[in-house]
């Protein structure tokens, strides 16, 4: 996989989480400390998929990490 798709699905997933809305109350920190959470996420996710497979496989597990990670880092800091 070339490093232009891995760098725009890593683009993509940051794109969408910007989408993402903080449902805790307290002002500023608690919504950065969550889409921080849900952005790193999605970057590991996205970066531990872009290790597995290749070819139209390794995209896959690019998006599905990405995806995976997002939830992971919302479930942990949200």
């Amino acid at each position: 996989m070339s490093s232009y798709t891995i760098t725009l699905a890593l683009l993509s997933c940051l794109a969408l989480s910007g989408c993402q809305s903080a449902t805790m109350t307290g002002g500023r920190p608690a919504e950065f400390g969550c889409i921080a959470g849900t952005v790193g996420g999605a970057v590991v996710g996205g970066l531990a998929g872009a290790t597995i497979g290749s070819g139209t496989g390794q995209l896959w597990a690019v998006g599905g990490g990405a995806v995976l990670g997002s939830a992971a880092g919302s479930a942990l800091t949200c």
